[in-house]
């Protein structure tokens, strides 16, 4: 009887000490979630993928950093203290800014966190090398070199970052071979999966949109969405890297209205300056 009163008691310490274990006190709370860093360094060096316009040139890219994240509105409207955007959203990309409203939110900016503006802007003077007839602004903007603030890439920048770096697979678009893997376009920005031929009353139907950094699979170096979401504004003219003049600036990496081809990492858009558009955003460069 003895024996049979301990295996009962040692049963019901058993029991006793799994449900303390199922109802006691909850786990700490783990640590707050680590934050990436906003901007990427970039290494520098010789353009590796072939897909890239670059690529078997003497083109060397210096070191910088760039943005992870196409400008957010809410990076916007700290800033800037307004939001454009048709879509709405804190960590949505910022649209329907111009390339001058980009250039003066990297001013805007720099002086907000203490870095010398990297450009100077002059909204009083025409730019005679502006050839575009349709753009009123045509503010003189110039670089302030040397400083240490914030920018627009230029195209070669760009490319650079998207096509991976010195880390690059040589990928179609900017982290995979697959649009779909990495990039927000006409096809797969909205409700359901389109298929056929592009037509608007179709995309606007689906509800395409822009998405949040971070929904697709980033790149070699960490990037989101170089390919597809927004088309991101670059410093250069149209006409070619180190032209001074010309009638567009250039656009790259495609967006939730475009096709697939415009998602490629070579490809290049053209915009007015003073053009605007849902689908029309940017990043941010700094020097290292």
């Amino acid at each position: 009887m003895k024996n049979v009163l301990t295996v009962i008691a040692m049963a019901v310490i058993l029991i006793l000490s799994a449900c303390s274990q199922q109802h006691g006190d909850p786990p700490e709370p783990a640590g707050e979630p680590v934050k990436e860093d906003p901007l990427v360094f970039v290494e520098g060096g010789k353009f590796v993928n072939p897909k890239t316009n670059y690529y078997g040139q003497e083109t060397r890219i210096p070191d910088f950093y760039i943005g992870r994240n196409e400008v957010t509105q809410q990076e916007w409207q700290e800033v800037m203290g307004g939001n454009p955007s048709l879509f709405k959203g804190s960590q949505l990309p910022v649209e329907m800014v111009s390339w001058y409203d980009a250039v003066e939110y990297c001013n805007r900016r720099s002086i907000q966190e203490g870095l010398e503006p990297f450009y100077r802007i002059d909204k009083q003077t025409k730019d005679p090398d502006n050839k575009n007839d349709n753009d009123t602004l045509k503010w003189t903007v110039s670089l302030n070199e040397g400083a240490n603030g914030y920018r627009l890439p230029t195209e070669e920048e760009w490319e650079y970052a998207a096509s991976g770096g010195q880390r690059s697979q040589s990928y179609t678009y900017s982290g995979s071979n697959n649009a779909d893997d990495v990039a927000w376009y006409w096809r797969n920005a909205g409700d359901h999966y389109l298929s056929g031929d592009w037509q608007w009353p179709v995309i606007e139907q689906n509800h395409n949109k822009t998405h949040a950094g971070g929904g697709k699979k980033p790149n070699e170096l960490g990037l989101n969405d170089m390919s597809g979401n927004v088309r991101e504004w670059c410093w250069d003219w149209y006409s070619g890297a180190g032209i001074s003049s010309g009638t567009y600036r250039i656009v790259k990496g495609g967006g939730w209205i475009g096709d697939i081809s415009n998602d490629k990492t070579p490809f290049r858009g053209k915009f007015e300056a003073n053009g605007y558009g849902p689908d029309q955003g940017f990043r941010v460069v700094r020097g290292k």
